[in-house]
């Protein structure tokens, strides 16, 4: 069982959650802070509150390796609405397009068109509503505060897009919208709801995010036995300006004593993370003392005791014939 940081027994390691709908990863974070009762709690890429899915959470030492975790893959199930376009370019935002139904594109259209422009490298402008920081401030706070953001394209890599069959409904309004479910394979750093604005503007009816589910960071899936479901409550209150407020939090599905249960441990964890090395004792120790070793590596990795899953230090390649370490972790109580 976790304690508190400086205890006898703190966790390490990497919690999968099953973010729900409508609270922000942070929010996540804090849940699984207060369960473990543990300070050093961190996750690897941001979910928007109106998503849900995978959010990996490191523990304790666990925490080093979201640097590399935040840089691997995502697949992502999503509803693109097409005939409708809005300020956040998901269902979030509030609607400054109406549906023309005679522009609708058919799935077949779609596809094709997908598989023309929206597969391999791209460039792709980030929503105006994101975490991109602009001269210090997050793009979401310019964009609410009503000021004019203008952001970069940068190149993104679509690995898969899958297009599925479409629903056509009315809308609100009595126009037409055409729902289309898709499923994306991508580099870190791209936006879903990016690439359903571009697809909506290339037909010129315009689109959204309806739904956006993260099914896997890199080898970490929503289906793996570990995840930790979670769900959303809120309350209602009247704050000091006699306003009424609602505040949602998350809450975890899995009580405090039974976290431990879940967690993928760190041996477990840099072997699903990023390749590994086996090391000796003797290594191990050098390499916790800083000294390289003899050995070559082809990309960063994990050094680990096999024989008892020590996980030693990330290294990386120092010369020709020698490995350094560029993060140690102490060795397990």
């Amino acid at each position: 069982m976790a304690v508190k940081d400086g205890g006898a027994q703190p966790l390490n390691g990497l919690f999968i959650v099953d973010k729900p709908q409508g609270v922000t990863s942070h929010d996540v974070v804090g849940a699984v802070r207060a369960a473990v009762h543990m300070r050093r709690v961190g996750h690897a890429g941001t979910l928007d509150p109106m998503a849900t899915g995978v959010l990996v959470v490191g523990v304790g030492n666990a925490t080093r390796l979201l640097n590399v975790i935040v840089d691997h893959t995502k697949t992502y199930a999503a509803t693109i609405r097409f005939g409708q376009r809005t300020t956040t370019d998901d269902a979030d935002g509030e609607i400054v397009e109406a549906p023309r139904a005679s522009s609708l594109p058919s799935p077949e259209m779609i596809c094709d068109v997908v598989s023309r422009e929206f597969h391999g490298t791209i460039e792709q402008v980030p929503n105006a509503y994101s975490a991109i920081k602009v001269h210090g401030r997050r793009a979401y706070d310019l964009a609410r505060a009503g000021e004019q953001v203008e952001l970069q394209a940068r190149p993104v890599t679509i690995l898969r897009f899958d297009v599925g069959e479409g629903r056509q409904a009315a809308a609100a309004n009595g126009g037409a919208v055409l729902d289309v479910d898709v499923t994306v394979t991508c580099s870190a750093g791209t936006y879903i709801r990016a690439l359903a604005r571009d697809l909506g503007a290339a037909f010129g009816c315009g689109a959204h995010l309806t739904r956006l589910r993260r099914i896997a960071v890199g080898a970490f899936t929503v289906d793996d036995p570990h995840v930790v479901a979670a769900h959303t409550e809120t309350r209602e209150f009247t704050n000091r300006d006699g306003e009424e407020v609602t505040h949602a939090r998350a809450v975890l599905d899995v009580s405090a004593d039974g976290m431990a249960a879940h967690l993928i441990t760190m041996a477990d964890a840099v072997r699903e993370a990023m390749p590994t090395l086996a090391v000796s004792r003797d290594e191990a120790r050098d390499l916790r003392y800083g000294r390289w070793i003899k050995g070559r590596v082809g990309a960063a990795s994990a050094a680990i005791v096999e024989e008892d899953g020590d996980v030693v230090a990330i290294v990386e390649q120092a010369n020709a014939d020698a490995i350094r370490p560029t993060a140690v972790f102490p060795a397990a109580r």
